[in-house]
């Protein structure tokens, strides 16, 4: 009988415990469904977007949802996109050509002066570095398909003296 009554005793602290651990859960499962899904920051470091990014890093936010369920990227745009060689990786590349675009580029700028001509196909973008000479993107891999963009840049939170749009 007596272990009843400890029982009993312990009963409403459970209780509590498990109310408070359900709220924690459900706090970090909206995080991570608002992180995923419909904003994020990102660190964004490298020299591919110079000067528009800096070498040693920003950072940026990103939303999720504007090219997934409006297909609004446009040109210009700057893009979290992963990696079409390496899926481990995410890219941040600027929007140069839509599908049906054609598009010419040097193959090495730096080498000689040929030039080489595209056609994004359809359910595609091309994606370039605003640094032509330090950027792996779509003149290495061809085009990227729609479906590997994450996100696009909303604006530049850090460091705070670039605040603002990355337009």
């Amino acid at each position: 009988m007596r272990w009843l009554r400890y029982l009993n005793q312990w009963h409403g602290t459970a209780k509590e415990a498990f109310h408070q651990v359900s709220i924690v859960a459900k706090f970090l499962c909206l995080l991570h469904v608002t992180d995923r899904y419909i904003v994020s920051s990102t660190h964004v470091q490298g020299p591919s977007m110079l000067p528009t990014l800096n070498l040693t890093g920003d950072v940026i936010l990103a939303e999720h949802l504007s090219h997934r369920l409006f297909g609004k990227i446009g040109l210009g745009d700057i893009v979290l996109v992963r990696s079409p060689t390496d899926s481990t990786m995410m890219l941040t590349k600027r929007v140069l050509g839509l599908e049906g675009h054609r598009l010419s580029f040097y193959d090495d700028p730096l080498v000689c002066d040929d030039s080489v001509s595209v056609v994004v196909p359809k359910g595609h973008v091309w994606i370039e570095g605003d640094n032509v000479h330090a950027s792996t993107d779509s003149r290495n891999f061809g085009p990227v398909p729609y479906s590997l963009i994450e996100g696009k840049s909303l604006l530049r939170v850090w460091p705070p003296r670039c605040f603002g749009s990355l337009r």
